[in-house]
């Protein structure tokens, strides 16, 4: 009888450590997946992340290029108010000219 629960002892003990192993490998197999996913996912992240820094890069000259165009745009707006412009727009428009001024035209 002894020698019957000696067996039946060792057979259990077998049995739990085959499940402890599967269970162990279960759990290894699970970890190794989440560290691949998060491997890809972090190398996905940095792929648009390097692409975000070359749309902001791009944005901020833009911005750069329309912040002076806006001075150019107010530096023209300020002329158009001066009489120098008039005087140039009737002189090339209109070809106005002072009275004590000769003009020439070049011969074709």
């Amino acid at each position: 009888m002894k020698h019957i629960k000696e067996k039946s002892r060792t057979r259990q003990q077998r049995q739990r450590m085959r499940a402890h192993r599967r269970s162990m490998v279960l759990i290894s197999s699970v970890i190794m997946l989440l560290i691949v996913l998060v491997s890809v996912g972090g190398v996905s992240l940095r792929a648009k992340n390097e692409a975000y820094k070359k749309q902001q890069a791009e944005l901020e000259t833009q911005i750069k290029e329309e912040k002076d165009r806006t001075k150019e745009i107010e530096k023209y707006k300020e002329y158009v108010g001066t009489d120098a412009y008039v005087e140039d727009v009737a002189k090339e428009k209109f070809g106005f000219v002072y009275e004590d001024e000769i003009v020439l035209k070049p011969t074709k």
